[in-house]
């Protein structure tokens, strides 16, 4: 059975180094390891998983898929299974962005042991891309794809030092910016009218509160300059 994954999952898989061996933490059902091995993309793949249940379906799907020589499984939370240096890439997608940062905040020796983090936050973005700048990492790409009318962020990181990004650059992505992905235009279009509707509907409220109209004009200020950068690169 030739696995095809999602767009989501697609972007991710598409964002490891080729070559490189994987630790796929969080697996789910597997998808990411069976692809990779499937595809020769990788010489090896860890899938990982905190639930029996999740982890017995990734078995499953490794058996169907006969890639049992190139993709292992393991019972764990976060990175705690996982040897430092164990694998060359660290892949956690498919949940939130504070998860993610308490994940590599809890086994930091091991985030930084890899070659390579790749992460797929579905919330607080901004605040990953933070925190790997603050923790010793810079991010080297990221990707963005739609799927089912929702907006998903890749990033790739990689050790290193540098100032952390401001504004929109933090928002919403330097690497983004500067290739002026159009699904980036596309997201920050609907960012924007999303919050227009929000200080119009706040407006003909009488007793909506004006600090809460301010941090709208605040992200709506920081969405205009995401648009300033991206037509100015």
């Amino acid at each position: 059975m030739n696995l095809k994954l999602s767009k989501r999952l697609s972007a991710v898989a598409d964002m490891i180094t080729k070559g490189s061996s994987v630790a796929d933490v969080g697996t789910d059902h597997g998808y990411i390891p069976i692809y990779l091995a499937q595809n020769n993309l990788c010489p090896y793949a860890l899938a990982t998983d905190i639930n029996e249940g999740p982890l017995n379906r990734a078995r499953a799907n490794i058996r169907d898929c006969k890639v049992e020589d190139k993709v292992g499984t393991r019972l764990c939370g976060g990175l705690e299974g996982i040897g430092p240096g164990e694998t060359d890439t660290i892949v956690i997608a498919g949940m939130g962005g504070l998860l993610i940062i308490s994940i590599l905040e809890a086994s930091m020796n091991k985030a930084h042991a890899a070659k390579e983090l790749v992460l797929s936050p579905h919330s607080d973005v901004d605040a990953v891309r933070a925190f790997l700048y603050g923790n010793s990492f810079v991010i080297t790409d990221e990707s963005i794809v739609k799927e089912d009318g929702k907006f998903y962020f890749v990033l790739r990181a990689e050790n290193g030092n540098a100032p952390v990004p401001e504004g929109a650059a933090l928002h919403y992505g330097l690497p983004l910016l500067k290739r002026r992905d159009p699904l980036l235009r596309e997201f920050l279009e609907r960012e924007l009218a999303l919050r227009e509707k929000i200080i119009e509907n706040l407006r003909s409220n009488s007793a909506c509160g004006k600090e809460r109209i301010a941090q709208i004009n605040g992200e709506i200020t920081i969405i205009k300059e995401g648009f300033n950068f991206y037509e100015s690169c």
